[in-house]
């Protein structure tokens, strides 16, 4: 679609958010796809208290889901978001020897993310108006309508609490337990991962759709 049939599609600031914030969850089978691997290390791990067959297990699980995707022709883009999470903690984990560091890419990732979009925030970029430029085709068109950087400031807020709730809860079961905490570990990631998710898009849908500011398409 191109960018001037995008604009006729969402005549309101508001109406495009909702379709780009769809798009950038991946809908309710790419939630799924960036649970199942950690499912799969918590169970192996509660199961076997050994860490090489739980990163197998996890590992394998992620490219079996990228293999679907791939055989299907679907785009792959979560699994792969996924599968890189899992081997980067799988990496940190063979270090370290410690399995609980599987967990700590994750815990350091929402920390970096909640500072970067507080940053945002603060400077008046809020990370969530390069959605509004995708659709006008003016990437930074969006920062001349006061309303529209109040809107996307209060939507960058709802999409960085989540963030912060993870590392808050996460961080200090990671620096105080030690492989006793992984598997809480990984149920505290699944709990607060998709349902967090799921409630912060469901408070973004509600404010989005209270307002009906008009789309500015970027002049040519």
């Amino acid at each position: 679609m191109s960018t001037t049939e995008e604009n006729t599609a969402h005549a309101t600031v508001e109406a495009a958010m909702r379709s780009q914030l769809a798009k950038a969850f991946g809908g309710v089978r790419g939630v799924i796809e960036a649970a199942v691997p950690t499912v799969a290390f918590t169970v192996m791990w509660i199961v076997t208290s050994e860490l090489k067959p739980s990163l197998i297990v996890s590992v394998s699980t992620a490219v079996a889901l990228l293999i679907v995707r791939l055989l299907q022709r679907s785009t792959p883009q979560f699994v792969i978001n996924s599968l890189i999470g899992i081997g980067i903690g799988a990496f940190f984990a063979s270090r370290t020897g410690e399995a609980k560091d599987v967990f700590l890419p994750g815990i350091l990732y929402n920390a970096g993310y909640a500072v970067a979009m507080l940053l945002s925030i603060v400077v008046k970029w809020p990370v969530v108006g390069f959605l509004i430029g995708s659709v006008t085709g003016d990437p930074t068109a969006w920062r001349g309508d006061p309303d529209v950087v109040r809107l996307c400031s209060r939507l960058t807020w709802m999409l960085m609490l989540p963030c912060v709730v993870r590392v808050a809860v996460q961080f200090p079961v990671y620096a105080i337990g030690g492989n006793d905490a992984v598997a809480e570990l990984g149920i505290l990631k699944i709990v607060m991962g998709w349902p967090l998710q799921v409630a912060g898009l469901a408070a973004m849908v509600w404010l989005l759709a209270r307002g009906r500011t008009p789309v500015r398409p970027a002049v040519p």
